[in-house]
């Protein structure tokens, strides 16, 4: 169905990747440190209440002190800290799986900060777009349905109405187009949504329901966000994908995508209070 890219987009930087990814799912809080991101979201997904050591465009992580003065490092990562104690959060780090993470890790590693969450990063042009939807219809809007929402919180969610009602806002502060497929009974199966970025497309929030799974659903939403995307002129196509999900990564790989780089959480081990014991 989907045919291969002719390899990845323009050459594009690492830095702008990672700013567009910040673009496309935006923390409802953030501030500067330096040139480091805090974000927080009540706790609402990782990628929205960690800090994002922002890169300058020649790959350095800038407003930090140099990487050999770990002295330094460690202070920032104590101010990042105080920040979220604040916001009664725990303290998480996306860090970029490269050799210019390797100082800002062995500080981490010294602290005993967990990884977590190990995602690939994945791009393709819009070399061979549009491509056949096979049949089946997929709803496209502007923004996301009460169906739309309920079936991609039942299937990625975490928490409640106050959760998701969070996650809603997080989706939204972003132009976008939101897809969705049904099955034969009229039964919401799969949906997904592309982030409209700096003439960009951002694949997210791809789910579908279990009893559809196996099924195709997800790839003729894959292909409507595609095809939108490429009527839209678009420059490329980026999506986040975990380590572990190896399905997900065939669909992919299938439809054009190919490895750009990836990056994990730490997260800071968590303090519990002395027992009464």
């Amino acid at each position: 169905m989907f045919l291969p890219a002719k390899g990845a987009p323009t050459v594009v930087e690492q830095s702008t990747i990672e700013t567009l990814m910040d673009k496309a799912w935006p923390a409802l809080e953030r501030e500067a440190a330096g040139e480091w991101v805090l974000r927080a979201s009540d706790g609402v997904t990782q990628r929205a209440n960690s800090v994002w050591p922002k890169r300058t465009s020649n790959g350095v992580p800038a407003g930090v002190p140099a990487s050999s003065d770990r002295a330094g490092i460690e202070a920032a990562v104590r101010s990042a800290a105080q920040w979220y104690r604040k916001r009664r959060l725990p303290v998480i780090f996306q860090v970029f799986e490269d050799s210019r993470s390797a100082a800002l890790n062995s500080v981490l590693d010294g602290q005993r900060f967990t990884r977590q969450s190990e995602t690939r990063i994945m791009v393709r042009g819009t070399d061979g777009l549009p491509v056949g939807a096979s049949g089946m219809r997929v709803e496209l809007a502007e923004n996301p349905s009460d169906e739309w929402l309920r079936l991609w919180w039942a299937v990625d969610g975490r928490g409640g109405e106050a959760e998701l009602s969070v996650a809603h806002k997080i989706l939204t502060a972003c132009p976008e187009l939101y897809a969705l497929v049904r099955d034969d009974d009229g039964v919401p199966a799969a949906v997904g949504r592309l982030a409209l970025v700096d003439g960009w497309g951002g694949i997210y929030s791809m789910a579908t329901t279990t009893g559809h799974r196996r099924r195709g659903y997800g790839t003729q939403v894959l292909a409507a966000l595609l095809n939108a995307g490429a009527e839209r002129e678009l420059e490329g196509f980026w999506l986040l994908v975990t380590e572990s999900n190896h399905g997900a990564q065939s669909l992919y790989s299938q439809a054009g995508f190919t490895d750009f780089g990836s990056y994990v959480y730490r997260q800071a081990p968590l303090k519990r209070a002395l027992s009464g014991c």
